[in-house]
């Protein structure tokens, strides 16, 4: 099964919570230990797990950095991270303590010297997040909105290196609605990369039809709110998955 199921761990406060569309006012806490939440996942059969950390995407450089790396000295599946990301320094930092991928948002658009110099030094090690509003890139923890296009801006991005991309639709994330499908393939075929869905997952036939496009490039999604609320376990994701086959 190539198709890659990411359960997510949003951190906020030292906890595992998930927003609504972003919003940091509408907040739901659905754990204390996101080291716990994390070995759950492994447990349920997680090859992957995707942490985000909501404060340091909200202020612009780590803030819990430590339960991140901890967390990747800890489980036994490799862990990708974003959040508050900006400078080389942090990067190698989560490297040396086992992350295996950091995703670089804000920086991405911001300073794409930066950008080309870490996909050149760190490769694969690097997936660049794409967090869009209707079709535009949102930087800053999704608070700004710029005037780049998603596929504009990945096309640039390619060019430098990037093989990775992880796409949130920023309204669909956390509201079990769906995932964009459509930008989602489109942004794939566009740019002949490897893109990670991400936001809207509400139940197994989105899996499933996401994965039908893994012959455009698209390769897994981060799965929260419908694993958090039971919609369906990670478990019988992971069966649907190897069922497809």
């Amino acid at each position: 099964m190539s198709f890659i199921i990411y359960p997510a761990i949003d951190i906020r406060g030292g906890k595992c919570v998930r927003l609504f569309q972003g919003d940091y006012a509408q907040e739901t806490v659905y754990a204390d230990s996101p080291l716990e939440m994390a070995k759950r996942w492994v447990e349920q059969g997680a090859s992957w797990v995707h942490l985000v950390d909501l404060d340091g995407a909200k202020e612009g450089k780590p803030a819990n950095a430590e339960i991140i790396k901890e967390i990747a000295r800890t489980i036994s599946v490799p862990v990708q991270v974003g959040g508050g990301i900006r400078t080389e320094q942090q990067i190698a930092d989560y490297l040396e303590a086992g992350v295996a991928r950091v995703i670089v948002g804000t920086a991405a658009i911001e300073d794409e010297p930066f950008t080309q110099r870490i996909l050149q030094a760190y490769g694969d090690k690097i997936a660049i997040g794409l967090d869009c509003r209707n079709g535009m890139v949102a930087t800053r923890g999704w608070l700004n909105t710029t005037d780049v296009s998603a596929i504009d801006l990945a096309k640039r991005l390619v060019s430098y290196g990037a093989e990775t991309f992880i796409y949130t639709d920023i309204a669909r994330d956390g509201t079990l609605t769906g995932p964009n499908v459509e930008e989602i393939a489109g942004l794939a075929v566009a740019t002949g990369k490897s893109v990670i869905a991400s936001g809207g997952v509400s139940n197994l036939e989105d899996l499933l039809t996401l994965s039908t496009h893994e012959k455009d490039g698209v390769s897994g999604a981060i799965v929260g709110k419908a694993l958090y609320t039971d919609a369906f376990t990670l478990d019988e994701a992971l069966n649907r998955m190897r069922e497809r086959v």
